[in-house]
Order: C-alpha cells, then sequence, then structure tokens
C-alpha cells in the first residue's frame, strides 16, 4: 500500500470548495474559481510527470514543483499522492471511455454501432496516454485505492461492449446472454492493445472485426 506524504495542510481530495449556489446569484466566488483552475493544472501535472517519467519520481512534491506552485498549496487540493492519481484516473476517462460509450449509444443499428466502435478501437492511441495508463497500472499493484479507480474505468469500459452485443440480441430477438459475448470482446481488444505495444505488426482492424463477426454469429 502507497505511503502517505506529508506536507502542507492535507484535505479532501476536491479541497475545500463552495456549492454552486455558494456566491452571489447562485454563482460561486471568483476564490473557488482559481481554486478549480489550480486544481486542474495540478493534475495536468501529474499526467505530465506520469507520462514522462512513469512512477519513479512521482511525488506530490514533484508535481507541485512542475505545476509552479507549492508543495503545501498541492496538498490543500489533494490529500495525498493517492488522491492525486485518483483524479488523474478521472481525468483520462473522456478520452478512452467516453468515446467508447458515445459509439456505443448513438443512434443506428448494431451494425452501425458495431462500425463506430471498430474505428474507434483502431484508432492509434496517443504515445502520452499509453505510458499514462502503464503507469497508472504499475502504482495500482501497490495502492489499493488506485486499484480500485481503475477497476471501476474498466468495468465500465467492459459494459460499454455488453450494451453493443445487447443491442444485436434485441436486434434479432434471441435469448442470448450479452454480457460473455461483450467480455470476450473486450479481452481481446485489452489483450491486442498488449501485443501491439510490442508488435506493431498485428493487424488489429482485421482480427477485431473478424472476432466480431465470429461473436455476432452466435446470437
Amino acid at each position: 500500500m502507497a505511503t502517505r506524504e506529508t506536507g502542507g495542510a492535507p484535505r479532501t481530495a476536491s479541497g475545500p470548495h463552495q456549492g454552486p449556489g455558494d456566491g452571489p446569484g447562485g454563482t460561486r466566488p471568483r476564490a473557488s474559481a482559481k481554486g478549480e483552475q489550480t486544481r486542474a493544472r495540478l493534475i495536468a501535472a501529474a499526467r505530465t510527470l506520469l507520462a514522462g517519467d512513469g512512477a519513479g519520481r512521482f511525488t506530490t512534491r514533484n508535481v507541485a514543483a512542475l505545476c509552479g506552485v507549492s508543495h503545501g498549496m498541492c496538498h490543500y487540493h489533494f490529500a495525498d499522492r493517492t488522491d492525486l492519481i485518483v483524479a488523474v484516473v478521472a481525468d483520462i476517462r473522456p478520452e478512452w471511455i467516453t468515446p467508447l460509450e458515445e459509439a456505443v449509444d448513438g443512434p443506428g443499428g448494431f451494425a452501425e454501432r458495431a462500425e463506430r466502435v471498430l474505428v474507434l478501437l483502431t484508432r492509434p492511441e496517443s504515445p502520452d496516454l499509453a505510458r499514462l495508463h502503464a503507469a497508472l497500472h504499475w502504482l495500482a499493484l501497490d495502492d489499493d485505492r488506485v486499484r480500485t479507480a481503475l477497476e471501476a474505468e474498466y468495468a465500465r469500459w467492459r459494459v460499454s461492449f455488453v450494451r453493443l452485443f445487447r443491442c444485436l440480441v434485441e436486434e434479432r430477438g434471441t435469448g442470448a446472454d450479452p454480457v460473455p459475448l461483450g467480455e470476450a470482446f473486450a479481452a481481446a481488444v485489452d489483450g491486442l492493445a498488449a501485443i501491439g505495444s510490442l508488435d506493431g505488426t498485428v493487424d488489429d482492424a482485421r482480427v477485431l472485426r473478424t472476432l466480431l463477426t465470429s461473436l455476432s454469429a452466435t446470437v
């Protein structure tokens, strides 16, 4: 389990922000908006450090230095190192999970949705995001809170594929269970990502399309 760093005045992960209706006219005070900006800058600095150096130099002190704020200011917004890592896990959701959810839940039948998913999955992942994922996985080995946060994200990721196959089951009116189909496809996607990081000759698009066709034929 990761040890808690000391320094500054620890607060909750979100900081002592006021609610949306605390300011005049139901808006937040200017200080709160500035605090949100600082929090966002700290998360961005954490992402840069993790993507560049992995978990090796990741401390709240180093993040604060990269962000250009005091160590105490970092702990004002994040209680400890783990709180900041968990915030990074949530911050990258719009870059890999949200697009998948939008592709699956968008208009059209199974064929249209599946095509959007395949296009998305065969789009090259940015090197920074790939390194960031690798660093987060490494950190999760020794920190239960980081592992729990990542597990929740991957569960959300897998559920999207289950919903995709549920669409097919409903179209065909069969009694097939979409859960193992979606889970199998999700596992294949993750496996191909791991293989692709070592061997760039694998034709992801062909493999995924073949697997999707084969799984669909069982419904």
